[in-house]
């Protein structure tokens, strides 16, 4: 069996467009896939493919960048054929022969609907791609709500429990810093086991300042008399507007302060005229999920997230 790259050639291009976009785990269209290597997000050389000796296509594995990545960021899709005895083995095999030529090992989302334990087809789909993530590296696993605001579920009012403000760099370093103590965000977790707050506090910023939103966007909130309760990170994916970053300082949470930092988020969006919002939070982080329900925003997936280790 022979794992390899696309080539820049549009027949190798069209072999990939080809491939059935089948199976109980949702897969890329052709129309979709063309969509993004017009947009760069993705490259010849990010999409891979499994052969048989008689060059027949066992496997296809898409990895998506933004469109200035130099490195893929993200697997997007990943299918093997049912006639495939092992697909863990096959599947696992093409992941690391795409990680040793990235030199990086992207982690892997699988989009799935919220009842899909409970479809055995789908569960079984499931396993032996976690499995083959896992050989490959992405032992990682947190799994996450998918939320979306629509203009139908209304846009809050002020209630002026809060101030936003705009703030200095070094504000937003302190804000990030403080926000991390005690958060029930998985990858946060993680995170402080390999590095201290202030060097994740810098990543964070460092991450938001890449995606597609703008600085400017960003607010600290603060009570009436100046108190700094918590942070607002409107932000946005390459698609769409997103919530990006929220939360209250460990001193003030337990007061329904979360609501107000989410309104000032989707106050925000609407205002600049967006149909959609996204958002996204661990399954086990109850305060935040709740706070999305009361906020009108609707779980519409599961994201099952498959990465490489905090500090690995």
């Amino acid at each position: 069996m022979f794992f390899r790259a696309a080539t820049a050639d549009p027949a190798d291009i069209d072999r990939a467009l080809a491939y059935p976009a089948d199976g109980p785990v949702a897969a890329l269209t052709a129309d979709r896939i063309r969509e993004e290597l017009a947009e760069n997000r993705f490259r010849a050389e990010w999409i891979w493919f499994a052969e048989d000796e008689d060059g027949e296509l066992l496997a296809r594995a898409l990895w998506w960048g933004r469109a200035d990545s130099e490195r893929p960021v993200a697997l997007d899709c990943l299918q093997v054929r049912s006639s495939v005895a092992d697909p863990a083995a096959v599947a696992a095999k093409l992941l690391t022969a795409g990680h040793a030529a990235f030199g990086n090992l992207p982690g892997y989302n699988v989009s799935l609907p919220r009842d899909w334990r409970t479809d055995p087809e789908l569960a079984a789909a499931v396993a032996w791609r976690t499995e083959a993530a896992g050989a490959a590296g992405l032992t990682s696993e947190i799994e996450r709500l998918r939320y979306e605001w629509t203009p139908e579920a209304g846009t809050p009012e002020p209630t002026g429990r809060l101030v936003f403000r705009e703030g200095t760099d070094e504000e937003f370093l302190d804000a990030f810093a403080r926000l991390s103590s005690g958060s029930l965000d998985l990858h946060t977790q993680a995170e402080l086991r390999s590095m201290d707050a202030e060097q994740l506090a810098r990543e964070d910023v460092e991450f938001y300042l890449d995606c597609p939103g703008e600085r400017s966007w960003w607010r600290l909130a603060d009570l009436p008399d100046g108190t700094l309760a918590g942070m607002a990170i409107p932000s946005a994916t390459p698609y769409h507007r997103n919530v990006g970053y929220l939360g209250v300082v460990p001193e003030q949470r337990g007061r329904g302060l979360i609501d107000e930092i989410l309104a000032e988020i989707t106050r925000f969006h609407a205002s600049e005229g967006a149909e959609r919002i996204t958002a996204t939070t661990d399954t086990v982080n109850a305060p935040m999920a709740a706070a999305f329900d009361r906020a009108g925003y609707e779980v519409t997936e599961i994201r099952l997230v498959l990465e490489e280790p905090s500090g690995a």
